[in-house]
């Protein structure tokens, strides 16, 4: 009969939310997470007021800046209202003294954006949103195209759907591939999108192009 391990490490996950971002950057990991054994995981933010998303969605914060412990991984996603804060000082001095004692420094889509603002990013590697990949090359880091960018102890998602893949990516650095695999299998997560354009080398200049006037038009954003 299978045994599986029951004397699990605890670890405490930080995931930093704020008004305009995208929760599916956050809330991909955060399923993923919930599933894991012995983990403590917060969401932060500077009041316990609700935050709306740039979905609508309201997610609410447990915990403050200040009131927060130190976390083993500190997480942050991205989202249309990044813009307004990207250099807010309690935000970025609150991932920098976070992220200097983590173990995991981490991000999903524009969220290392916020990561190289706070100096979190100097000399890695890193991913972000298709879009934002100019940006972030801007702000001195090296970016990788891949779905999850690995750079020791630096891991960062790309766009948005990239949360689930990032989040099992971190499920298995702290505990190992089984639990990793194991969380995959009870998500169910075995995508088949009905279109094969999910990144830009499958999607081709025409349609990015669209993608790109459709943001501006629509979504009043470029990323």
């Amino acid at each position: 009969m299978t045994e599986l391990q029951t004397n699990w490490p605890h670890y405490v996950i930080g995931i930093v939310i704020y008004p305009g971002m995208t929760t599916l950057d956050i809330v991909g990991p955060q399923t993923v997470f919930a599933g894991l054994p012995n983990v403590t995981i917060h969401r932060v933010w500077k009041t316990l007021a609700p935050v709306t998303g740039d979905d609508g969605m309201v997610i609410l914060p447990d915990t403050t800046f200040t009131d927060c412990p130190p976390v083993d991984v500190i997480c942050i996603g991205g989202g249309r209202g990044q813009s307004a804060i990207i250099d807010d000082t309690e935000l970025l001095n609150f991932l920098k003294l976070q992220g200097e004692k983590a173990k995991f420094v981490t991000s999903v889509c524009g969220g290392s954006e916020f990561l190289a603002k706070a100096g979190l990013l100097n000399g890695y590697r890193a991913a972000t949103h298709w879009a934002a990949r100019p940006l972030l090359a801007k702000l001195g880091v090296e970016v990788g195209t891949e779905r999850v960018v690995v750079d020791r102890n630096r891991m960062t998602g790309g766009g948005v759907t990239a949360g689930i893949d990032f989040g099992l990516t971190v499920a298995e650095a702290l505990y190992d591939e089984d639990v990793a695999k194991i969380s995959q299998l009870l998500m169910e997560y075995d995508p088949a999108p009905p279109y094969d354009v999910g990144s830009p080398d499958k999607a081709g200049p025409e349609l990015i192009e669209k993608a790109i006037l459709y943001m501006a038009q629509t979504l009043g954003t470029t990323l």
